[in-house]
């Protein structure tokens, strides 16, 4: 049985990783007001995606995690923080256990493909559930609730479309010069 164990080079990474998540969503997004609050177009979502399938699924979530939730906490969505690190944690998770399922080892093409889909339609399907749920807790019943949030769902669609292709297209070049590098060989998933 093998022991699981953190090390600093573990820390170091997902450190490294949610600035660059922190730094992305502050700096390359695009921010969009609708009926029920404000939303955003990011890059972001991509990068939390990419690090899933680069670093695995404890690594990526906890980086997409607590980059975004730093976000949150020095933005107008501080509120947010708490569910925000919930949803992106559990987005780069269910990337990263795709992405490795197998044996795979977030080398498959296709399956990081998937694997990115995957997270990306789980983060939806969590941000939308949690804005709906929001908007009833003001006092709106379920219907008008569902259709007053369609703007930030149909937000949340482009930014997981988005966040695929970025993830999709930059994971195989980015695993080579990682490689190249040393730095993967650092890293036991």
């Amino acid at each position: 049985m093998k022991k699981s164990r953190i090390t600093v080079y573990d820390m170091a990474v997902v450190g490294l990783l949610a600035a660059m998540v922190f730094v992305s969503t502050m700096f390359l997004r695009i921010p969009i007001t609708t009926p029920t609050g404000p939303t955003q177009l990011k890059i972001a979502n991509g990068l939390c995606l990419l690090f899933a399938i680069l670093f695995g699924k404890w690594r990526g979530g906890l980086a997409a995690g607590l980059g975004s939730m730093f976000f949150d906490l020095f933005s107008e969505y501080i509120q947010s923080a708490p569910t925000t690190f919930v949803n992106f944690f559990i987005m780069a998770f269910v990337c990263g256990l795709i992405a490795y399922g197998g044996g795979a080892q977030g080398k498959n093409p296709k399956r990081n493909t998937l694997a990115a889909a995957a997270g990306a339609f789980t983060y939806t399907t969590l941000y939308y559930t949690k804005q709906v749920i929001g908007s009833m807790l003001v006092g709106s019943a379920f219907v008008p609730a569902l259709l007053a949030n369609v703007p930030k769902l149909i937000t949340s669609c482009i930014n997981a479309v988005f966040a695929v292709v970025i993830a999709s297209l930059l994971a195989p070049i980015l695993r080579r010069e990682l490689a190249k590098a040393g730095v993967l060989r650092h890293v036991d998933k």
